[in-house]
């Protein structure tokens, strides 16, 4: 990281996802969930994901939303499904803070809207990519520190 990263720091709520990364929904086309699926193909070029729990914690940092500037990490076309069309794939650096603990580093997971085929996410929810932290669970309220030179943090009402 860039010593002279901007960091901006936001209140999130954790929420319930589609449970499709960690494959908890049971759909059938996704065994293991689409996170085990997808490890191969981004270790393949190099980006491993073996450092992050197998699913993503999502979080809504509602009355905020966030807008793209530039992921330091984006594939194209990643065929990681044999049914499924290829979808471009970004990710960006993230901190989760909680109150008298270390920062826990981690991911911003963005499968491009224009490329996924379906699971779509509210404007305001972000899917982390972390290492498993204990205690964690729906309602808690955490903050996030994300890199400015990556994605803004804006109010939604402008």
């Amino acid at each position: 990281m860039n010593l002279r990263t901007s960091w901006q720091t936001v209140a999130a709520r954790i929420v319930p996802g589609h449970r499709v990364a960690s494959g908890l929904n049971r759909d059938p086309r996704f065994p293991g969930g689409t996170l085990r699926m997808q490890a191969p193909f981004f270790l393949a070029v190099g980006f491993d994901l073996g450092a992050y729990h197998g699913a993503t914690l999502n979080v809504s940092i509602a009355p905020y939303r966030y807008r793209v500037v530039k992921a330091p990490t984006t594939f194209r076309k990643v065929k990681w499904h044999p049914t499924e069309p290829p979808e471009d794939f970004s990710f960006f650096d993230v901190q989760l803070l909680r109150q008298n603990r270390p920062p826990i580093a981690g991911k911003i997971y963005f499968p491009h809207p224009d490329t996924k085929p379906a699971h779509f996410q509210m404007p305001d929810v972000l899917e982390l990519l972390l290492p498993f932290v204990e205690g964690l669970k729906y309602g808690d309220e955490i903050e996030l520190s994300i890199p400015a030179e990556q994605m803004i943090i804006e109010d939604a009402n402008t």
